[in-house]
């Protein structure tokens, strides 16, 4: 594994909306910056870690004071990361990633301690927050219930998010029935109605066009991951 350095962010940048594929933990080793993505808005502080799970996307303000972060792999795989920790030691991160990358996250993995995940006080954030539920209202209606017209709060929530409402409860749902489908062994089927969707067939093309595999393709290479595990 490629030894890691910590990244100095571009000061006072509005990065857009961008996906990741793979899992990664980002420690803030200097300055902040806001993040608004899969679990919320999270205003991210020196000493904090994000983690963030496969495929994840998000939007990234930074602060105009000089920020530092460290990122590390993640594994691959359908646990639903805490999206903000803390660790005791960031030092001693630090130092194993840059001789033994796998050894640092390791130790990451093992002294995470969970904080407080994001801002849901704001409009946007709370729409964003039902959205991310498997039974989320409709946009309208979340709107008139609480006192907003639906182009307001889909204006509010694609200007703080950088998509919109309708576009991130997609996301986020497809993310949800993968994680199901990968960590699981439920039938698809049951999967579908658990994570939100109509049918099997609905669940089938979004996962697949968020992650460019369908589910069944998904379930097959994590059935022959587990019993190569087995075997080891």
């Amino acid at each position: 594994m490629q030894l890691l350095q910590p990244s100095l962010l571009p000061a006072a940048a509005d990065i857009a909306r961008h996906h990741h594929r793979e899992p990664y933990a980002t420690l803030v080793l200097a300055g902040a910056y806001e993040e608004a993505g899969d679990a919320g808005r999270i205003a991210a502080c020196e000493g904090e870690i994000l983690l963030h799970g496969p495929f994840s996307a998000h939007r990234d303000r930074i602060s105009a004071q000089r920020t530092v972060v460290l990122d590390l792999p993640l594994p691959f795989d359908g646990r639903d990361w805490p999206a903000r920790a803390y660790i005791a030691d960031p030092d001693h991160i630090i130092r194993l990633a840059e001789r033994d990358p796998v050894e640092a996250v390791v130790a990451l993995l093992d002294g995470l301690a969970p904080a407080t995940a994001a801002n849901d006080g704001d409009l946007p954030d709370r729409l964003s927050k039902a959205l991310r539920t498997s039974v989320s209202p409709r946009i309208g209606e979340w709107a008139a219930a609480h006192g907003q017209s639906r182009e307001h709060v889909s204006r509010s929530i694609e200007k703080l998010y950088g998509v919109s409402p309708a576009a991130y409860r997609a996301d986020c749902r497809a993310k949800r029935a993968w994680r199901m489908i990968v960590a699981g062994d439920d039938c698809l089927a049951g999967v579908a109605v658990e994570a939100g969707y109509a049918d099997q067939a609905h669940m089938t093309r979004a996962v697949t066009k968020l992650t460019g595999m369908s589910p069944r393709r998904w379930r097959c290479a994590f059935g022959e991951r587990t019993a190569a595990a087995a075997e080891a």
